[in-house]
């Protein structure tokens, strides 16, 4: 694997220390502003708004760019907006620095995901996105932890001037190891939008929401499931969560391998077992051990189909895949969100700690059923999505045009 995979994979780290690191500030950050927990939960779902909107919106604005120097100018990005959160004087700025900073998170995993499958040869596409996306997930394994670690110890600020300087870190890689790469010979902003019509990307679009959803709609509770249903203490909490993200990063690369081979055999089997798993966590989530070894299995098989269903976009959108890359990566935002409603929903309606994880289990379900749904039309058709070439016949890929 090339070593620009390895910025690729810094800049990543740097962007889900940010995302997830927020969680374990809370107290700090509502103490030292002298606002709510409430409020200060802002911080996360402005954040995660950010994610969405800015994803397709910065993609878009730099369409008339390299890849490359749009990859360089969102971890710039990313280390302005950390830096003005680790300096912000008021709440309002903090909050401003949080959505600044996450403009750029979904518009680089989606940019990162096809600079990544194009530094490869064709039949390592997939591992080469999973490599990218091993440092998001090894940031829920040791750069959160570590990050809410000096922040208790050393200031919130701290944290974010750290992450920032990954962030600068991140941006020297890509100048250096990744290769001035141009788009296909043709593409415009028209052909990127028209992938979005294509029925087999908006498919893939929803496996993710409701997929990834599914995820969520569980580990958004755990801490209270934990502690009441389960009975660890509010300490153990922590490490919990580095079981679902040492799950994450072997579910990652395991996905990576064998999407690679067999693409949606192994968005199947990703998707059934994680709906199977996420239903019987209604059950173990009343033992300690099982319920550790539940959210281990959790976090590998849910990640594990985030490496194919990327690829699965990046296939379906050929020849114009970036902003639908990136779309995609807005949808795992949304996927969230959704399930974090719903979950607290059947809470609220008196069902328990453990019945978002049927709210997750029917989500999973959900997308599988969907892989099904798209594998049957693509049998029907013979043939990949087409957007582009329907939108505009004579666009092809470059390689194509020679």
């Amino acid at each position: 694997m090339p070593l620009a995979l390895l910025a690729l994979a810094i800049g990543a780290f740097g962007i889900g220390t940010t995302e997830f690191v927020i969680m374990g500030l809370l107290p700090e950050v509502a103490g030292d502003f002298g606002v709510s927990i409430p409020t200060a939960g802002h911080l996360v779902t402005g954040y995660a708004l950010g994610v969405m909107f800015g994803a397709p919106l910065m993609t878009v604005l730099g369409t008339r760019i390299s890849r490359k120097r749009m990859l360089m100018l969102l971890m710039g990005l990313f280390v302005v907006g950390n830096l003005l959160s680790a300096l912000a004087p008021t709440f309002g700025l903090m909050l401003a620095g949080r959505v600044v900073a996450s403009l750029a998170h979904g518009a680089f995993f989606g940019i990162g995901s096809v600079v990544a499958a194009d530094l490869v040869a064709p039949d390592k596409k997939a591992g080469a996105i999973a490599l990218m996306f091993t440092g998001l997930t090894v940031a829920n394994v040791v750069g959160v932890p570590l990050g809410t670690l000096v922040g208790q110890s050393a200031g919130w600020r701290v944290t974010f001037a750290v992450v920032a300087v990954l962030g600068v870190v991140g941006l020297a890689g890509i100048a250096r190891l990744v290769p001035d790469m141009p788009k296909p010979e043709g593409v415009r902003l028209r052909h990127e939008l028209a992938a979005l019509k294509n029925v087999q990307v908006l498919l893939a679009m929803a496996m993710t929401v409701l997929g990834f959803g599914g995820v969520f709609a569980a580990i958004t509770y755990i801490a209270p499931m934990m502690t009441h249903v389960a009975g660890y203490d509010d300490g153990s909490v922590t490490w919990l969560l580095v079981l679902f993200g040492l799950g994450m990063v072997g579910g990652n690369l395991v996905g990576g391998r064998f999407a690679d081979r067999a693409l949606m055999p192994m968005l199947y089997v990703s998707l059934g077992a994680l709906a199977a798993v996420l239903a019987l966590f209604t059950l173990t989530a009343h033992d300690k051990v099982a319920a550790a070894v539940t959210i281990t299995l959790i976090g590998g098989l849910g990640f594990a189909t985030v490496p194919p269903l990327q690829k699965r976009v990046l296939d379906q959108a050929h020849g114009a895949p970036t902003l639908a890359s990136a779309v995609n990566i807005g949808a795992f935002n949304l996927g969230n969100a959704l399930s974090a409603w719903l979950g607290g929903l059947v809470i609220a309606g008196g069902l328990g700690y453990t019945a978002p994880n049927w709210v997750g289990a029917v989500l999973a379900a959900a997308a599988l059923v969907l892989a099904f749904v798209s594998a049957a039309l693509e049998r029907r058709t013979g043939e990949p999505g087409t957007a582009v070439a329907d939108a505009e016949p004579a666009v092809r890929p470059a390689s194509l045009t020679h």
